[in-house]
């Protein structure tokens, strides 16, 4: 089991853009499996690689018996929206009201670079629209209106995680031959 730390509001790497994955390797399959095996641990219905200080653009998902991951996703979403509580482990203990697209279309590719669509909705559509956010430096509460917004911003303040220090980075003293995992 690879359950790794999930980095909190606040760390920097949260509202960091990802790097699109281009090479579809050994340390991509690890980063799946961590990402994988965190998520399942948390328990969490998605988890997504920057919110293990990994600047890649792959998430995994756990929902209705649904386990699986997508790299480099693109959306389609529906028109149709709806408003339901949504979470985030890197907020642990939180929820708020939400607004979301009902239904979604992914696009992308699993770890061995094969393509892949993932249809969904209610809770797999909100599930990966809020994973690719974070792919894009995006947390949900940045999908609210500034009065919920604000209300949010206490509850986060007042957690009794809020304002830890981020977790110290070891750097490998082994090459890396410039890859980010």
């Amino acid at each position: 089991m690879a359950v790794k730390p999930i980095r909190l509001f606040g760390d920097p790497v949260l509202r960091t853009p990802a790097e699109p994955v281009k090479d579809f390797d050994k340390e991509l399959r690890q980063l799946v499996k961590d990402l994988t095996d965190t998520m399942i641990d948390a328990p969490g219905a998605g988890l997504a690689a920057p919110q293990l200080g990994v600047g890649l653009r792959v998430f995994t998902y756990y929902v209705d018996d649904r386990l699986g991951h997508v790299v480099n996703p693109t959306l389609d979403l529906s028109d149709e929206q709806e408003t339901d509580d949504e979470g985030c482990l890197s907020l642990p203990g939180l929820a708020f009201p939400t607004p979301r697209s009902l239904g979604v279309v992914a696009k992308g590719f699993n770890m061995h670079g094969e393509p892949i669509t993932l249809e969904g909705t209610h809770l797999l559509a909100r599930c990966v629209q809020h994973e690719t956010d974070h792919l894009d430096g995006i947390i949900f509460i940045d999908r609210m209106d500034a009065e919920q917004r604000k209300a949010a911003m206490k509850a986060i303040r007042e957690a009794e995680w809020f304002g830890e220090p981020a977790p110290v980075v070891k750097e490998s003293p082994h090459r890396t031959l410039g890859k980010a995992i």
